[in-house]
């Protein structure tokens, strides 16, 4: 009874999440409530009392949205100290057909070398500066997510699922980016042709409202600061290279560090400075996005403890073509995490060796980049786009912009899951017919 209650909970809680514009109740009230009554449900109904599990959920959650409050923070404090200006200044076209391309290429190649999560978050406040108009600017916030999220699949740290694979072992550095990256490619330059179709004009850049009043070495402070908030962000990947420690400390230990220089930057002039300060920029952090974050997370966290990722996986096996249950993967993780769902399937299908390979060839697909898991880490890393609730960036865009589920769904989604397809069937056409044989 708990297991079908369950669903059925989630997909009300879902429905209004994703109503939120027209019920007019704010999405992150819903996760909330949505993550309790899942969890209450296989408490009371499931027999439900391992404390232990659910604060393990809780952490792994927990490590996300400290990493998303750091990595905002860091963002927002660059912005207010002016320090991208130093990218803006560089971008001179107001034609919109150009900006689009040119956001999305940085936004695909930034997303490699960062994640699509602080990807997204960097991009967002850079179309702040760039784009005056809402609509406009949820346009290319769309397209911000749908490149970042393309970026992250084809490198081993750009996304949390590759970097899952990574870690464990099912695929390699070099074999990931020379095998995903022409379908990642394709994935992203599809929609974006399609919405490039779709734009006439310029954009009309803001009015800078908010002149920051500084010292006369106003320009090279916000250099400071805009070189050691990228460089935090860059340092991240690098810190749990060398560490092994998770992605959030890193980011934190950014923040504490520019924490540090601002506080000694306006230490003479703290009254006049005082909307500068790192702690005055974490009262404007966006909460509620935070919260929506932990009450999704969190709800589908539930799902994986009760078993139904599991028995989703399990149904995905008698598919048989690893292709098709890997498009379905990426399908469904625009509707529920991507994380748990690939760790469902490396615990549905382990790292065959050569032995085993040649008692059964046909697990030459889950061998150490093997197709299985390099169409994985596509499917994952992409599929999420197809949503704008179904990734990381995408929920982090949403809460940023305030976008609302059914615009995404009418003006992005179908394009997304047309660039979507199209870089799978890329990807099968270069693993089937050129790589693979």
């Amino acid at each position: 009874m708990y297991f079908t209650l369950m669903i059925i909970v989630f997909i009300i809680g879902y429905a209004f999440i994703a109503l939120e514009h027209p019920l007019k109740i704010n999405k992150s009230a819903t996760a909330l409530l949505l993550a309790v009554f899942m969890w209450s449900i296989y408490a009371l109904l499931g027999g439900f009392h391992n404390s232990e599990h659910l604060i393990e959920h809780l952490g792994e959650t927990s490590e996300i949205l400290f990493f998303l409050l750091g990595a905002m923070t860091i963002v927002e404090t660059v912005d207010k100290h002016g320090g991208f200006a130093i990218i803006t200044d560089q971008i001179k076209t107001t034609n919109k057909r150009k900006l689009l391309w040119i956001i999305s290429i940085i936004t695909f190649f930034m997303s490699a070398v960062l994640d699509n999560l602080t990807t997204s978050i960097v991009m967002v406040a850079l179309l702040r500066k760039l784009i005056a108009d809402k609509k406009d600017r949820w346009f290319f916030a769309g397209m911000v997510i749908l490149a970042a999220n393309a970026g992250g699949a084809w490198s081993p740290i750009g996304d949390v699922t590759t970097i899952m694979l990574w870690i464990k072992g099912n695929i390699t550095s070099a074999m990931i980016i020379k095998e995903t990256f022409i379908p990642s490619l394709v994935s992203m330059v599809v929609p974006l042709a399609v919405i490039t179709l779709t734009m006439k004009g310029s954009v009309v850049r803001p009015q800078d409202t908010e002149t920051i009043t500084t010292l006369a070495g106003s320009k090279s402070q916000s250099n400071i600061i805009f070189f050691l908030g990228v460089g935090s962000l860059l340092f991240t990947p690098v810190f749990k290279t060398i560490t092994h420690l998770p992605p959030y400390l890193g980011i934190l230990f950014g923040l504490g560090l520019i924490w540090v220089v601002t506080e000694i930057m306006h230490r003479n002039n703290r009254d006049k400075y005082s909307r500068l300060n790192v702690s005055s920029i974490l009262q404007k952090v966006d909460t509620p996005s935070v919260l929506f974050f932990l009450g999704i997370l969190m709800a589908v966290a539930a799902l994986s403890e009760a078993g139904h990722l599991k028995l989703l996986a399990q149904s995905l096996d008698k598919i048989g073509n690893i292709y098709i249950i890997n498009i379905v993967i990426g399908i469904l993780s625009s509707i529920v995490d991507n994380v748990p769902l690939v760790a469902a399937a490396m615990g549905m299908y382990p790292v065959a060796d050569a032995a085993a390979v040649v008692a059964n060839p046909e697990l030459s697909h889950f061998m150490v980049d093997g197709a299985f898991w390099e169409m994985l880490a596509y499917c994952a890393g992409t599929g999420g786009s197809i949503l704008i609730i179904g990734s990381a960036a995408g929920v982090a865009v949403m809460g940023m912009e305030k976008i609302d589920f059914i615009w995404y769904l009418k003006k992005i989604s179908l394009w997304a899951l047309l660039g979507y397809l199209a870089g799978a069937g890329t990807f099968y056409l270069l693993s089937h017919y050129l790589m693979h044989t």
